[in-house]
């Protein structure tokens, strides 16, 4: 594996980390090449799901960096894009890939230095992980795709999203969250959201029975039932047909 070069797509805030990159790159600080830079105003602009879809397509790694907690030019953008890198995180690891695969870094625009020692670092992890298994695994292709269609789902979104504001000044009541709950509301939605969205994908081109389903996502029938019972309910699953005395259901293209 010496001879592995892996390709990373790293994104960098406008206003800090790309002008710590621009930094190392005058201060003539070292670091391996093999990153694509993306620049974005601000860190917060990348969405789980732009995350999740790099992976997709075979990137071995990928890295956002931003401004420091307290320092952000749009004033709370890097708190939305911690929870964000951490709904990724969580989604990786359901589908079968590798978490220490994605990185959060924040970077000023005074640190140079510090920029090319994580690049350094991130891209030996890399390395030491090896080349992404997604592209040579049909059923990690499978599970990545659900995975992106996860992140896109509006009940993610807006836990993600109102995090900030419920574990802090709360809700219309003026009812505190905490976050440990917090927490564990988002870990047990991201793992019913991809769930379904796994159903969703595996049933696209073909009918499957509510056992299959649960074989597939290695759940337990009747929760599946539940899933599936719920994806009927919203218009994106339907009865295809029936195998003997076996209920097939196959995913409404469009639905919802």
């Amino acid at each position: 594996m010496s001879d592995f070069e892996p390709k990373i797509v790293v994104f960098l805030c406008n206003w800090c980390s790309y002008a710590g990159a621009d930094l190392a790159g005058v201060s003539r600080y070292q670091y391996p090449t093999n990153i694509r830079a993306v620049r974005v105003m601000c860190s917060t602009r990348i969405s789980a799901h732009i995350v999740l879809e790099l992976f997709k397509e075979g990137a071995d790694g990928v890295m956002v960096s931003g401004c420091h907690i307290g320092d952000c030019h749009y004033i709370n953008g890097n708190l939305f894009t911690e929870r964000r890198v951490k709904l990724a995180e969580n989604l990786l690891k359901l589908a079968g890939v590798e978490p220490e695969r994605l990185r959060l870094e924040w970077v000023s625009a005074a640190e140079g230095e510090k920029y090319s020692q994580v690049i350094t670092s991130f891209v030996n992890k890399i390395k030491g992980l090896g080349p992404t298994p997604v592209l040579k695994d049909k059923k990690l292709v499978t599970r990545m795709a659900a995975a992106v269609d996860a992140a896109k789902y509006f009940r993610l979104k807006t836990l993600t999203s109102k995090e900030v504001k419920l574990t802090g000044k709360g809700n219309v009541y003026e009812e505190v969250i905490d976050p440990k709950e917090y927490d564990l509301l988002i870990e047990r939605a991201i793992e019913d959201e991809y769930q379904k969205s796994l159903i969703l994908t595996l049933s696209n081109h073909q009918a499957r029975s509510v056992k299959e389903l649960a074989k597939e996502l290695g759940e337990p029938t009747d929760r599946t039932l539940d899933h599936v019972v719920t994806l009927r309910a919203m218009n994106m699953l339907a009865l295809d047909h029936i195998d003997g005395t076996t209920p097939k259901y196959k995913a409404i293209a469009g639905g919802a």
